[in-house]
């Protein structure tokens, strides 16, 4: 059994509801904090915060958004069949040429994953400033797996952050096996750490020498 609001594409309706519920608001930015990615992040997700519960439907049985600042979602909900989702919320200036948005730790999401009861989430926002506010032109609304290799990069943190390489480029698999899409990231991360490996063992050469340097330097 898989998830009925991915499956039946009730997620295409929850795009375009978020869509129509931001531009509906009225302006919440100040001249300084449209100026500011980061504020204005943060002004839109305390808006999907507040109200996304309300554009999920009665399907939904459990809604969350009380999660700390490092937690793995912006908020959570289950729904009538068991299943437990996580949402990223991520936005997206779309005037701007370039932004690289981490998503979550390969690690932590290979874990919750174990459970194929469990969605992870990506909520992004694209937006253009427009005067005294903003205007939303798009919402992506998708599990993770939804989203295709070609536009997603692994960031040396941790075990490996999986990341957007590119917010103004994202190509979305609809209905894409989630087993198919684990199985490249395993991939992904076979090729990844050896190649750390090798930057790890130049970083060990170079600072042998730098001790050596500083071993014969007199006090």
């Amino acid at each position: 059994m898989k998830s009925k609001i991915f499956a039946a594409n009730k997620h295409k309706q929850i795009e375009k509801a978020i869509v129509q519920l931001l531009n509906i608001q009225p302006a919440f930015l100040s001249t300084r904090t449209l100026a500011s990615p980061r504020a204005v992040g943060d002004a839109i997700q305390d808006i999907l915060s507040e109200k996304l519960n309300s554009l999920l439907g009665d399907y939904i049985v459990e809604y969350s958004a009380a999660f700390a600042r490092r937690a793995m979602a912006d908020l959570a909900f289950s729904d009538r069949d068991g299943f437990y989702y996580v949402v990223d919320v991520k936005t997206h200036r779309q005037e701007t040429h370039f932004n690289m948005p981490n998503l979550t730790s390969v690690e932590r999401l290979a874990r919750f994953y174990a459970d194929d009861k469990n969605y992870f989430v990506v909520l992004m926002v694209k937006y253009t400033a427009q005067g005294p506010n903003i205007r939303v032109n798009q919402a992506h609304f998708v599990p993770i797996e939804f989203l295709a290799w070609d536009c997603l990069t692994i960031g040396a943190l941790g075990w490996g952050q999986i990341q957007i390489a590119n917010a103004n480029i994202i190509h979305i698999n609809e209905r894409y096996a989630r087993r198919k899409w684990m199985l490249e990231l395993c991939e992904a991360m076979l090729e990844f750490y050896p190649k750390e490996i090798g930057k790890i063992s130049e970083r060990i050469d170079y600072f042998k020498r730098v001790q050596r340097q500083w071993e014969r330097k007199k006090e």
